[in-house]
Parts: C-alpha cells; sequence; structure tokens
C-alpha cells in the first residue's frame, strides 16, 4: 500500500520518490495522485512524516535527534489543554525547542456564525449540518502563528529560556521573556497568559 498522509485540514498527501541531479533519491509529498515521480509503498529507513504547523503542509525529512523529552512535550501540553480561551493551539517540538502556535481564526465564532447560516437551508439534515461546519473548521483552522516557545538552555540541569513573537513591525522576531530557569515554573508562568492581553505586554507587566 502507497504511503499517504492526511493533514489536519483533511487533505491528502502521497509520497513519492524522485531522483536528484546526481541520480540519488528523492522523496516528497504531493497532493496530487499522479505526481512526478514513483509512488512510495514504505516509508524509507531514517525519513519521518512533518507537518508544519503553520500552515498543515506536509513534508518529508530526515528523523532528528530528540532534544526535548516526552515528560516536558507532556507537561506543555497539559498547560495548553487547560487554557479556557476559544482559540486552538498547537505545541510543536523541534530541535532544542517546544513552540507554541494559536489559530489565526477564531474557530468558536465560525462555528457557531456558520451553524447559523446552515440552519436556514430548511432540505439539510442536520447531520449535514455537522458535516458541513466540520469541514469548514477543518479549513479555517488551517493557520497558525508561531506565540510563545521555550528553548534549551542546559541539557543537563534542564533549564530552558521563554521567549514570545514580537509582531510589531519595528521587530517582527522573538523577544526574550526570562531565564534560563526551571522548565515547569516558566511554562506555568507563561502559557496562561495566551489569549490575553497580559501576553502581548509580557516581559513588562
Amino acid at each position: 500500500m502507497a504511503v499517504d498522509y492526511t493533514n489536519r485540514a483533511g487533505q491528502i498527501y502521497h509520497l513519492f520518490e524522485g531522483k536528484t541531479p546526481t541520480g540519488k533519491p528523492r522523496y516528497f509529498f504531493s497532493s496530487r495522485e499522479n505526481g512526478k515521480g514513483v509512488r512510495v509503498e514504505k516509508m524509507p529507513e531514517g525519513y519521518e512524516v512533518y507537518e508544519h504547523p503553520e500552515n498543515a503542509q506536509v513534508f518529508i525529512r530526515k528523523k532528528r535527534p530528540r532534544l526535548i523529552t516526552d515528560i516536558e512535550e507532556q507537561f506543555v501540553k497539559k498547560q495548553v489543554a487547560s487554557l479556557q480561551t476559544s482559540k486552538r493551539y498547537l505545541v510543536d517540538c523541534k530541535d532544542e525547542k517546544i513552540t507554541i502556535y494559536e489559530s489565526d481564526a477564531d474557530p468558536d465564532y465560525f462555528k457557531d456564525a456558520f451553524s447559523e447560516l446552515l440552519s436556514l437551508a430548511p432540505n439539510r439534515s442536520t447531520q449535514k449540518r455537522d458535516d458541513a461546519v466540520a469541514a469548514a473548521l477543518r479549513i479555517i483552522d488551517k493557520n497558525y502563528s508561531a506565540m510563545l516557545r521555550f528553548c534549551l538552555d542546559d541539557k543537563v540541569q534542564r533549564t530552558f529560556i521563554a521567549e514570545r513573537f514580537c509582531f510589531r513591525s519595528s521587530i517582527d522576531d522573538w523577544m526574550y521573556l526570562t531565564g534560563p530557569d526551571k522548565f515547569a515554573s516558566i511554562v506555568t508562568k507563561y502559557v496562561p497568559l495566551l489569549g490575553t492581553d497580559d501576553f502581548f505586554e509580557a516581559p513588562y507587566f
């Protein structure tokens, strides 16, 4: 069976093998079933699928060394899951960084608005309306922006530095918040600020 991958927006990607100018194998995902190259039936050794958090694009990449522990990743995800805001968040671990991405749209607002619009179509069943809402939300929920990240500073002591992304045109880059400090301490301090006005005041509030 060929290697396929469905991203969070419901789009299916197919894995292909091509050749580099020097004749070496080159692997890539395409949303086209008849893309250039030969369909791959098994994930190549030493490679993994990576779905980009910002736009749900799918790539195949060489496996990277795991610098963030499973416990640290799950701790951040648990903190994010406890947020009371209606925004949606994704947690991505790459190299020595744990990055939290925020949806560019408000899914709850669009869900209510779209459901109300579909209710005006009397011939649609409840199931069809629910399916249409779910499909629309997958599209709306496709684009995310990096908001907060924790960067490993000391591999032995497991201390981290916290940074938030600054969207001011004069900066438009990562801004230092605090650290190096104990992981749990900075995570529990800054994750609850996501989706609030205080987040954009950090570290000055």
